[in-house]
């Protein structure tokens, strides 16, 4: 009788091919963790990167077909149309704010705009002026400090008027008597002591060329009031001094038949310079001057009352 154990075979694992065979193992693990980790940043990175040069796409078309172009025609109307049906009493009429849009729109671009005056229509200009530089003037301080909280967007500063509306014909006096010295129509005014002019603005104001000037502001018509001789003079003084640009300004002013506005534009705006008029707005179109010049209207009977003139003209 055979033994049957003899046939058996004994097979034994070294210990150190076991351990080879775990170490494949972590190798393998190590390795698939690797490149799937690899993959998933990989698909996240082309994401976001597909993300952000759509986003950059987008702007780039938005700059390029609205951003950087006029705005169309049909939103100038819109805009003009709902500011013109306002509840707001003091609202501008649509041909005031088409007359000056106008202008605006003729403006060289970019175009610089000031304006006196913190009014229902700010967001109007500054959206009108598309582009361009719109910087405000008011003389409510705390006015201007809310506005541009609300709305970032706005270049409001505040300025201390020191006239008085009862002191018109006072002022207006005095300044054509200093108008070879102080008061005279090209000058930097930030350096001037002339009653009229307004020295306390920022720097900046003063250093640039003004295409077009908006005088709506300040508000007021009591004796006591600041009234507008000031912005008048001083916007006729910024136009003449421009050092380059376009060589003529735009300055409109708005509630035309005060007395004020008729008496200062006549002065210090000229008649010869009025190209449009009405009871609420006179529009003037002043040229670049020679800093040697000391007289504000080349026709000095300008001055004279429109009646006085009609007279003396049919006679």
């Amino acid at each position: 009788m055979k033994n049957n154990n003899s046939n058996t075979k004994l097979i034994l694992l070294h210990p150190y091919i076991q351990k080879q065979g775990s170490s494949n193992r972590l190798w393998l693990l190590a390795f698939v963790s690797f490149f799937t980790l690899a993959f998933l940043l990989t698909l996240i990175y082309t994401r976001e990167s597909t993300n952000t040069a759509g986003s950059a796409a987008a702007a780039t078309i938005g700059s390029s077909t609205f951003g950087g172009a006029p705005l169309p025609t049909t939103v100038i109307n819109t805009l003009i149309h709902y500011a013109s049906i306002s509840n707001h009493s003091f609202h501008m009429s649509y041909a005031e704010l088409k007359q000056i849009s106008d202008v605006l729109r003729k403006c060289s671009s970019p175009c610089n705009l000031l304006v006196f005056g913190l009014t229902h229509e700010t967001l109007l200009w500054k959206a009108l002026n598309h582009n361009g530089r719109t910087v405000f003037i008011d003389e409510n301080r705390y006015y201007a400090a809310y506005v541009e909280e609300k709305h970032p967007e706005i270049d409001a500063y505040d300025v201390q008027y020191t006239t008085k509306l009862s002191d018109l014909h006072e002022l207006v006096a005095s300044t054509k008597k200093q108008i070879r010295n102080e008061c005279r129509p090209v000058q930097n005014l930030l350096f001037s002591e002339c009653k009229l002019g307004l020295n306390d603005l920022p720097n900046h104001v003063y250093e640039v060329d003004w295409d077009v000037i908006l005088v709506d502001g300040p508000r007021g018509e009591w004796p006591d009031a600041p009234g507008r001789m000031s912005p008048i003079f001083t916007a006729g003084v910024l136009a003449r001094s421009k050092k380059s640009g376009n060589a003529k300004t735009h300055v409109l002013v708005h509630d035309f038949y005060g007395d004020v506005e008729r008496v200062c534009g006549d002065e210090f705006l000229c008649r010869e310079n009025l190209v449009e008029a009405s009871e609420m707005l006179g529009h003037y179109v002043l040229e670049r001057m020679d800093e040697n010049s000391f007289d504000f209207c080349r026709n000095m009977s300008t001055t004279t009352a429109p009646k006085a003139a009609a007279a003396s003209s049919s006679s």
